[in-house]
């Protein structure tokens, strides 16, 4: 069945059997593609008749339908037509793992957060009504999505809309982690309360049978099922906001999808289908552990099990011992994270201070506050969430943390290039907007020995204090370098700089040669030439490669490590700038607000003769891809960073080391 689907409208030609068949073939492709590429599984597994019911229903790309978050969106791609397209699933140059208009016509909207679907989909019915046009809009949101705060503004003005506009909660009581909170609850209890679903299909059935009366009878008990829903199911939230409330229904049972989304198109305002679906379904590892399968890399389809081992700590493993090792020693440290204990390395902190571990839900604004009051009540908490994430959270940082100076450390994780993912999910703005923020202290380490160093530090810091770490595998180089952080101050882990203070002579003698080469329009020898690489983070590692590289070429290279990326250690700049010809800055971040720019800022008024290069991500978001080859075209890798040097200061190309062993790119960031 799969073979006939190769447009929007290509379901609509199968028959009931046909469609079971195709469900099932769905599911088989979904798991070899990303066992082989990696990718959202067990969300996507879950939404598979739901996807199809929605085809069968509306006229896509006419109709429009905004997913929540849009991991769950492989269905969508296969059934508008992209399923050649999955071989290069999350590869540079191959299809988003999210919806991206510029793919299809079918993707609506371009989504990779949470909770933002009802907004996009209101927002774009109001604009249909406006402009007079005639089609459905349809909002996909999670149980999950729906414990964030900006679902229920969506909800509120949606109430007031007075034509159709259909929200379809998909429940499978899963975010990515299991679900927390009142509203999980709430669903919990209409699931299981089947009372009325039970007796409306009973009376409706009896009274169908009834002639000339029936119709009728039924038309007057449907205005007055308020009553009785009330009855039943207290509460009834959706329907006190003003918004009609169908289901729940089985969301892997495709006639009642198609059934009941048909009923939502017939009513003019905005209505709630409660869907029940099951996070990894058809796949027994992902319904065993939906939250592992949530977000995978290739694995076995036999076991289930990675294809690739990990055989060294991630810096997420590192914070998360780091941080109960720290909280054994102090109990006023507690830990808070927005649904993803998993991913953020917390799952040993809620096992080992369950009292102390806060899941708030998808809810990265009311973390960041709930974190302030604890603050201000005397705890010492950890908000650990990713980069792009924290965005979400950006107002509460600077009025509820920064503005009242509270002890509230943020661990970034995910910070920097996060590959797959694409443009919703790279962490590359952390920096420029936490530095614009007074009070606030934001260090990045240069390797897992460090990030335990700076977590400690920021633990005892009397301000906020945000310690922005990569994805992956942690850097083990430059252990010899294990210092205690000292507050504002970077480090020299290599110096190759001139003579700190040279005499007037030696001065005056360097300069003359200096002068004699560029007489004679020749370039000076690698050996004279001094360069500073001041990197901060994960670019340390790379600093550390094309030191070695340069080495090998003659030139006489020192490697500083920032550390803190507020405050700037400007005394750390001076001492490079008086003993060095050139400076670069590296960050894994844009350049816009970022590090480098500081740099330079400075350097153009202490030391205006220093020719200084900036290192840094461009303006611009970047796609999704293998991190190494996004590196490479994004010019931040060792290479393209050497040969970007020596054009932008017209450095000799010679190598007079060419003799010695090419230093390796293995470790590099």
């Amino acid at each position: 069945m799969l073979e006939r689907i190769n447009g929007p409208q290509d379901i609509k030609a199968l028959n009931k059997e046909e469609l079971e068949v195709l469900a099932s073939e769905i599911r088989e492709f979904l798991i070899e593609k990303t066992s082989e590429h990696g990718g959202h599984l067990a969300s996507n597994l879950g939404v598979v008749e739901l996807t199809m019911a929605m085809f069968l229903t509306f006229d896509l790309p006419r109709d429009k339908i905004i997913w929540d978050v849009g991991h769950q969106s492989y269905t969508h791609k296969i059934l508008s037509g992209r399923k050649d397209d999955f071989d290069e699933l999350r590869q540079l140059g191959g299809i988003s793992g999210f919806p991206k208009t510029k793919e299809s016509p079918c993707d609506a909207f371009n989504t990779g957060h949470s909770s933002t679907s009802i907004s996009a989909g209101l927002g774009m019915a109001q604009g249909r009504d406006l402009r007079g046009e005639n089609y459905f809009v349809v909002s996909v949101i999670g149980d999950g999505a729906l414990t964030g705060g900006m679902a229920y503004e969506a909800l509120n003005n949606a109430a007031r809309l007075d034509s159709n506009f259909i929200i379809v909660l998909n429940d499978n009581e899963m975010s990515i982690s299991e679900n927390v909170g009142g509203i999980s609850r709430y669903l919990s209890g209409i699931r299981t309360g089947e009372g009325y679903n039970d007796l409306k299909e009973n009376v409706t059935g009896f009274l169908e049978k009834i002639p000339g009366m029936g119709p009728k009878l039924i038309d007057k008990i449907r205005r007055t099922k308020q009553g009785i829903k009330q009855l039943l199911i207290p509460g009834m939230f959706f329907e006190d906001m003003g918004i009609t409330y169908l289901g729940p229904v089985d969301g892997h049972d495709l006639r009642q999808l198609c059934k009941v989304l048909g009923e939502a198109r017939r009513l003019n305002h905005a209505v709630l289908v409660h869907v029940v679906t099951k996070k990894g379904k058809g796949y027994g590892p992902a319904e065993k552990n939906p939250a592992r399968f949530h977000g995978v890399e290739p694995f076995d389809i036999a076991t289930g099990k990675p294809k690739k081992e990990k055989h060294y700590p991630g810096y997420t493993d590192i914070f998360g011992r780091e941080l109960c090792r720290l909280a054994e020693k102090d109990d006023r440290i507690v830990a808070l994270t927005a649904a993803m204990p998993d991913g953020t390395g917390l799952n040993r902190f809620r096992k080992q201070f369950p009292d102390r571990f806060f899941d708030v839900g998808i809810a990265e604004q009311h973390a960041v506050t709930s974190a302030a009051g604890m603050a201000a009540a005397g705890l010492r908490p950890v908000v650990a969430v990713y980069s792009s994430f924290l965005q979400r959270g950006y107002d509460q940082i600077v009025h509820d943390v920064c503005l009242q100076n509270l002890p509230v450390v943020f661990a970034i994780d995910r910070a920097g290039l996060v590959g797959s993912d694409g443009e919703t999910h790279q962490g590359i703005f952390d920096l420029s907007y936490l530095t614009s923020i007074p009070n606030m202290t934001v260090l990045a380490p240069k390797n897992l020995w460090e990030l335990r160093r700076e977590l400690e530090f920021a633990l005892k810091h009397e301000g906020p204090v945000a310690v922005r770490y990569p994805r992956g595998m942690a850097y083990r180089g430059l252990k010899e370098f294990d210092s205690p952080v000292l507050y504002g101050k970077g480090e020299i882990l290599y110096d190759e700089g001139r003579t700190e203070d040279p005499s007037e002579e030696a001065g005056s003698a360097e300069a003359s040669r200096a002068e004699e080469t560029a007489a004679a329009g020749m370039q000076p020898r690698a050996e004279e030439i001094h360069i500073a690489l001041l990197a901060v983070g994960s670019m340390v590692s790379t600093a550390e490669h094309i030191r070695n590289k340069l080495k090998s070429e003659g030139y006489k290279v020192t490697l500083a490590n920032g550390r803190f990326v507020k405050p700037v250690d400007y005394e750390l700049a001076e001492a490079l700038a008086l003993r060095h010809d050139y400076l670069v800055t590296l960050e894994e971040n844009v350049l816009q607000g970022g590090y480098g720019l500081e740099i330079t800022a400075w350097a153009k008024k202490h030391a205006p003769l220093l020719a200084v290069l900036n290192i840094a991500l461009p303006d611009a978001y970047v796609e999704h891809g293998n991190v190494s080859l996004l590196r490479k075209m994004l010019g931040i890798d060792s290479d393209s960073i050497i040969r970007r040097m020596k054009e932008e200061f017209g450095l000799p190309d010679e190598r007079p080391g060419s003799a010695q062993k090419e230093a390796s790119d293995e470790g590099e960031a």
